[in-house]
């Protein structure tokens, strides 16, 4: 399954379907489902609220194209089952909170 979510994103990064994963999303969309879905598990790994996962010093997201590959996998290894539209969202909202890529 990794191996398939590896080719996929890779597959998007390469045709420049994710150049702006946030340009058409909605954040206020986004932060409900990243709440939902997201934020047990980033609890669990990094306790407190979990946005230590955005903020540490050694983050893995450091470009808008990355910002989507990650959430393109988590969304494939957790089965959240989210369509490329709530991705986008997801992706709104975080980089309005976290990240601020134009």
């Amino acid at each position: 399954m990794k191996t398939l979510t590896a080719l996929f994103c890779g597959v998007l990064l390469a045709s420049g379907a994710h150049a702006a994963p946030f340009a058409k999303g909605d954040p206020k969309t986004g932060k409900q489902l990243h709440d939902k879905a997201c934020l047990s598990c980033h609890t669990s790994m990094f306790g407190g609220d979990g946005s230590k996962i955005y903020t540490r010093a050694d983050r893995k997201v450091k470009t808008a194209q990355q910002l989507a590959a990650r959430i393109s996998a988590c969304n494939a290894n957790t089965g959240t089952g989210w369509f490329p539209e709530d991705e986008a969202h997801v992706a709104a909202y975080l980089n309005q909170q976290y990240y601020k890529f134009k």
